[in-house]
């Protein structure tokens, strides 16, 4: 799945500082739990894809790395991010 980027632009919008914001944990965390969310819906029909499988645990990894950065930085900011539920982040 390929976001077009009028969709990347809404998704920096709403969770980073501005629309051209894509470098900010909170926009790429974001980013990260929508292709998650897509692939997942993938793997329910096509469970033998293992080429997405692997995609998926590797953008697992890579949101869990960043929201362990923002715990470890900033609290504040992880805190904020975990109360967005459309996100679909718990812990």
């Amino acid at each position: 799945m390929a976001l077009n980027p009028e969709e990347k632009a809404a998704i920096f919008e709403k969770y980073g500082k501005s629309k051209t914001d894509t470098g900010s944990p909170e926009s790429q965390i974001a980013l990260f739990s929508v292709r998650i969310a897509h692939l997942t819906e993938h793997l329910k029909s096509n469970h033998k894809d293992h080429a997405t499988e692997r995609t998926l645990k590797m953008l697992v990894g890579k949101r869990r790395r960043l929201l362990d950065y923002l715990i470890k930085n900033d609290i504040q900011r992880y805190r904020d991010l975990i109360a967005k539920k459309e996100l679909g982040i718990r812990k």
